[in-house]
């Protein structure tokens, strides 16, 4: 909080963990007595009018073990920070969207400029061609300085991250559990490199589990973070739909990367676009679409530097900016698979092919 307000900070934390008192009565209390350190301190007559039994027991059975000031000591100790809805560090996309979360707990600091945000979201079980895009529209958001938001799941949301912080850009990282039970636990260590560049942050207090039913929540808060959502690849029942959902009731834009219509992980998006998202091929129509960040700079042709053999012209001729198989490369060149291997890995030593996983590669 701003010098001479009075940190409320670890009573709003406290309220979080009374039973039966959610966010709606936090509020009605905030308005009953202007301050819920007041609130807090209430005895149990005055407390009855606002409270229903459940809550009120709770509340009074809460006082007697949990002392708010030693609480938030611990946090600080463990390098969690704390933001309430009445703080300015809040921020402001996010408290315009319907009942926001009242706490949010996090590692890293939020920034003016994180109110130019998109989120990035899709199948946990990508595609080479859901990677190679992924991670080529992230990371060109990121250098035309939007910051990337994604929920840390395995997959699509892992890449966007992964891409933002190799462009030197800003991610946010939005939990489905606790900041002390880091969900998956094989990206503790790229959450720790996101909290030392962007935020890793929850609604849950710090030492709550990951659950299936915390993952829709934590949806409202990626899409009520982020001025449009971009589902890159997802099948058509993707948790990442959800996120759409909420996008759409938020005024968030919507966009979608099409894909193969005959492969189960590009129905979704398929859908999205006939339901009326926003077609995206590059970075560059969400950044139009919204009108933000700054154009990015158009690649270079590297190959115009390289002295190529006919093979080599052949084969990239018949490549694109979309991943395809080895063997569907060799036979569009008319070229042995044997020979393509061979030219494939010496044309991405040198910068103008990638390998996209699983054989397929792509043109620079």
């Amino acid at each position: 909080m701003e010098s001479g307000i009075p940190d409320e900070r670890p009573y709003w934390v406290a309220f979080l963990t009374v039973p039966y008192v959610g966010p709606a009565r936090m509020r009605r209390l905030l308005e009953c007595f202007g301050s819920l350190e007041v609130a807090w301190k209430q005895d149990a007559a005055t407390l009855k009018p606002l409270l229903d039994e459940r809550g009120l027991q709770g509340l009074l059975d809460t006082r007697r073990t949990l002392d708010p000031m030693r609480m938030m000591e611990s946090f600080e100790k463990q390098q969690i920070r704390v933001t309430t809805l009445n703080d300015p560090e809040y921020p402001r996309l996010l408290r315009e969207i319907p009942a926001p979360p009242p706490v949010l707990f996090h590692q890293g600091e939020f920034h003016d400029l994180d109110s130019q945000s998109v989120a990035i979201v899709g199948t946990r079980r990508m595609s080479g061609y859901g990677r190679e895009l992924t991670a080529r529209i992230a990371g060109d958001l990121a250098r035309s300085g939007v910051t990337i938001v994604s929920g840390l799941a395995r997959g699509v949301d892992g890449v966007a991250h992964r891409a933002a912080l190799d462009a030197g850009g800003r991610t946010i990282a939005v939990l489905g559990g606790g900041l002390n039970r880091m969900y998956p636990a094989e990206h503790t260590g790229l959450a720790r490199q996101i909290s030392e560049s962007g935020v890793v942050m929850s609604e849950y207090l710090p030492d709550t589990t990951a659950s299936a039913r915390h993952f829709p929540a934590r949806n409202r808060i990626i899409s009520g973070l982020s001025l449009g959502i971009v589902v890159t690849e997802a099948p058509e029942r993707s948790g990442a739909l959800i996120t759409v959902d909420f996008a759409a009731d938020q005024g968030r834009d919507v966009f979608a990367v099409p894909g193969n219509v005959g492969l189960s992980n590009s129905a979704g998006c398929l859908n999205l676009l006939r339901d009326g998202a926003r077609l995206v091929r590059s970075a560059e129509d969400v950044l139009e679409d919204l009108r933000i960040g700054a154009a990015t700079p158009a690649p270079v042709e590297i190959q115009q530097q390289l002295v190529m053999n006919e093979d080599q012209r052949r084969l990239l001729a018949v490549m694109s900016s979309s991943p395809h198989h080895i063997d569907d490369l060799a036979a569009e060149a008319n070229l042995p698979v044997s020979q393509v291997s061979v030219l494939l890995m010496t044309m991405e030593l040198q910068g103008m092919v990638r390998n996209a996983g699983a054989q397929h590669y792509l043109r620079l």
